[in-house]
């Protein structure tokens, strides 16, 4: 017989279920809305629905399984569909499955290596950009549903061809019109109503989350009155089987590897970088701690069994890990309920889905925008220094405009070029120790790396300095790279050309390793 206290300690300790009611409930809430969100990727990347709604199965189990941070939803999500199809459009399907394989062996690796820590050195207003920039995005692909089916798949399969804007859905044009475009808007901002004032109900308000009897009520509404709106069928069938083994049918070259190596870095950087992120935004939410580097081995894990299934592959999805968060899912309970739920949508269930009204999804989502926006970041754009300020609004915009990753990346750029230069200004020699007529002792203090090195040489002029010795006191320096080195003996060479000598003192540790190592090729003169 199973020891229940040795049972319940294992749930705790992999966070199996902090509610099991609760995971239970919000994982049929998000299993809801995945599904139009997994129809409209897989338009996105010219593929069959089915391929996206495969892929947020897949991806959500096995990361709710083998990932590093429980209550994160994984799935099929657009910032790696807009990669995709520029290689299912030039080279078909089978090419995407294939790719989609040697994405997931190089985040196995990631995760193998323990890259996954590099995700501590993104910059918090780097961080906040990300959130304000993808809050902005959902809500900008929401107003999709606005428009007239024909029009939405028409966008989504011209996203590549327009740049991959979000803002390409404002001024495409397609509009709902008339009684549609009022019913539509009701109905949404219904849906919103009761995400907000159910949980005021005592009572009744801790029976169900919010989401999830928002979705039940309009779609009882809708379909009682018979009302003309749009619904999850008139995207698409999310009717199917179970999904079967199927090894890519490339041919299995060099030619074939030159072709999908490009993208599959791409997509597994971008997949790692909105994994990771959405990971450090729901460890501030719940205040727990995930693991990057197992999140980047499930990540991979989950593309790797997706491209052997025909799936499209995917990685976290902040829109749904939002939701599963707001309705109380805090355990990999909520992930793998939403995935299986997800598959029984598609092989028992897909006549029900199928009429549940896309503004009740709509509302949530949007529920979710004003939710993960950091509103307090505006006022605070005011009171942080004005490069931190630059980073956030730099980060947000590339973000609605371009894409996640890029956004990311010219942020962390940005924010390493602002403290290298902050930083670089600091180096400065002082104070006049004199210990005899001929030795002169000075404090250097600073970090001297490759940006300080030119001050530094300005500083440390020979011209400069009456002494025919010259010390430099280097307890409060850190001496970084081989630019900091090669100033150094830069130097100590002028001082000799002019009969001087230029030494240090009190070298710190750490910098002391690194002038030893280079020994051999720097002049560089340590006096005890």
């Amino acid at each position: 017989m199973f020891n229940q206290s040795l049972i319940l300690s294992l749930a705790s300790k992999y966070h199996l279920a902090g509610s099991p009611r609760k995971d239970i409930l919000s994982g049929l809430t998000v299993a809801l809305a995945l599904v139009p969100e997994a129809i409209a990727f897989a338009f996105v990347a010219h593929v069959e629905p089915l391929v996206g709604l495969y892929a947020a199965f897949f991806v959500g189990f096995i990361t709710s399984v083998f990932g590093g941070r429980s209550g994160m939803i994984s799935g099929a999500t657009g910032a790696m569909a807009v990669v995709m199809v520029g290689l299912v459009v030039a080279h078909g399907a089978e090419y995407l499955f294939a790719t989609i394989v040697l994405t997931g062996l190089i985040q196995v690796c990631a995760g193998l290596l323990r890259f996954g820590k590099f995700i501590r050195l993104v910059p918090y207003p780097v961080m906040l950009g990300f959130v304000n920039g993808l809050a902005i995005v959902i809500f900008l692909a929401q107003l999709g549903q606005f428009k007239s089916n024909d029009k939405s798949k028409i966008d989504a399969v011209s996203s590549e061809e327009t740049g991959h804007s979000a803002l390409d859905v404002v001024f495409s044009g397609g509009w709902l019109q008339g009684t549609e475009m009022v019913i539509m808007l009701a109905l949404t901002l219904l849906t919103m109503a009761i995400i907000v004032l159910l949980p005021k109900l005592p009572n009744v308000g801790k029976l169900i989350p919010a989401p999830l009897a928002s979705i039940i009520i309009v779609s009882v509404l809708a379909i009682s009155f018979g009302l003309d709106t749009k619904s999850v069928g008139d995207l698409a069938s999310v009717s199917g089987g179970l999904p079967t083994f199927h090894i890519p049918t490339v041919p299995f070259n060099l030619e074939t590897l030159f072709i999908i190596i490009p993208f599959a870095f791409t997509l597994a950087g971008i997949g790692l970088v909105e994994s990771l992120l959405t990971l450090t935004l729901i460890d501030e939410i719940t205040d727990t701690k995930g693991n990057p580097n197992l999140e980047c081995f499930g990540q991979g894990l989950a593309n790797l069994v997706c491209g052997f299934f025909k799936a499209m592959g995917g990685c976290a999805m902040i829109g749904q890990s939002m939701i599963n968060m707001e309705s109380g899912g805090r355990g990999r309970l909520s992930g793998l309920t939403a995935s299986i739920a997800l598959l029984a949508f598609i092989l028992f269930l897909s006549g029900l889905i199928e009429m549940i009204p896309l503004a009740a999804l709509t509302g949530i989502m949007m529920m979710v925008v004003i939710g993960t926006f950091a509103w307090p970041s505006l006022k605070l754009l005011l009171k942080v220094p004005k490069e931190d300020a630059l980073v956030v609004i730099l980060v947000t915009v590339v973000t609605v405009i371009q894409d996640l990753a890029i956004a990311v990346l010219v942020g962390v750029i940005v924010s390493c070029l602002v403290y290298a230069w902050k930083s670089s200004r600091q180096i400065e020699v002082s104070g006049d120790d004199l210990e005899g007529p001929n030795n002169q002792t000075y404090l250097l203090q600073g970090n001297l790396f490759f940006a300080s090195t030119s001050k530094f040489k300005e500083i440390l002029n020979p011209s400069r300095y009456d002494a025919d010795r010259v010390l430099l006191d280097a307890s409060g320096v850190n001496l970084w790279d081989h630019s900091a080195l090669e100033a150094l003996d830069s130097q100590t060479t002028k001082f000799k050309e002019v009969g001087k000598t230029l030494g240090l003192t009190n070298v710190q540790p750490e910098s002391m390793k690194i002038i030893q190592k280079a020994k051999n090729v720097y002049e560089i003169n340590i006096v005890d």
